[in-house]
């Protein structure tokens, strides 16, 4: 485990794999932090150099006060990759970590040579649903959501085993003002005009189950990019790499072939 101190925030990260190899960056969803990837690593090629981090307020992460902006998450994520001295990576972003790969790409391209665009959208949601889950949030903590998320993350089968308890035990456990200052910036982002002008290597995933960023609108985001795959985890919710973690490993092992990156 690392700190990486940038003054108004200290980003906790993790690198695995070889120093040397290619760089492959995951960013994850709100309400988890950097273990949400666990599942699909061993499964990964060798030669790689994974990096993970817990964004702003989630995690081992500080927190910065709130609310956040989306500009504010991408530039973290920007000054992680410098301080590590990362170029050409992919980067693997799922939902919040999705509308961060997408900022990223437009502003540092040098940073960034193909993206996974998972279970994400260029525009999740309303701002009036993001306030009402952030006075739900406010009034009765994020156990308040907890219920519900569940239900938009995993499948049925899914929140039938008692995995499912993990999951919902890591977003409770979130620092609520860090979960409520993401769940700003997501309602402030709209990123359909900047992402339509990306052209690099895209895959999009969705789980055919997800009630957070339906397949649909997922496939509507990667169909912004030309060029640009779309690939659809069936029996998962919105978060394959922990229901399928051996289908998701396989797209983007797929991937990483395809963009020569191992």
């Amino acid at each position: 485990m690392h700190i990486a101190d940038f003054g108004e925030v200290k980003l906790h990260y993790h690198e695995d794999g070889d120093p040397k190899g290619a760089p492959v960056v995951f960013a994850n969803s709100l309400g988890t932090d950097m273990r949400l990837w666990d599942p699909i690593l061993p499964l990964l090629p060798d030669g790689l150099r994974i990096i993970r981090y817990d964004k702003r307020g989630h995690g081992l992460s500080s927190q910065p006060p709130g609310p956040y902006s989306m500009g504010a998450l991408v530039r973290d994520a920007e000054r992680l990759l410098d301080h590590l001295q990362v170029r050409d990576c992919v980067f693997v972003g799922l939902s919040i970590g999705g509308m961060i790969a997408q900022g990223l790409a437009v502003k540092r391209m040098d940073q960034i040579r193909a993206m996974v665009l998972s279970n994400t959208a260029a525009k999740i949601g309303t701002p009036a649903i993001w306030a009402d889950r952030i006075a739900a949030a406010r009034k009765g903590g994020i156990e308040a959501l907890a219920d519900a998320t569940m239900e938009r993350w995993f499948s049925k089968a899914f929140r039938s085993s008692p995995d499912v308890h993990l999951w919902r035990n890591m977003m409770v456990r979130q620092p609520l003002d860090g979960y409520l200052g993401c769940c700003a910036a997501i309602s402030g982002t709209d990123f359909y005009t900047p992402t339509s002008g990306l052209r690099l290597p895209t895959l999009g995933i969705a789980g055919s189950e997800d009630g957070s960023t339906p397949p649909d609108l997922v496939r509507e985001t990667v169909d912004l990019i030309p060029g640009s795959r779309f690939e659809l985890i069936r029996k998962a919710g919105h978060l394959p790499c922990v229901e399928r973690p051996g289908d998701y490993a396989a797209l983007l092992s797929n991937f990483l072939a395809e963009t020569g990156h191992v």
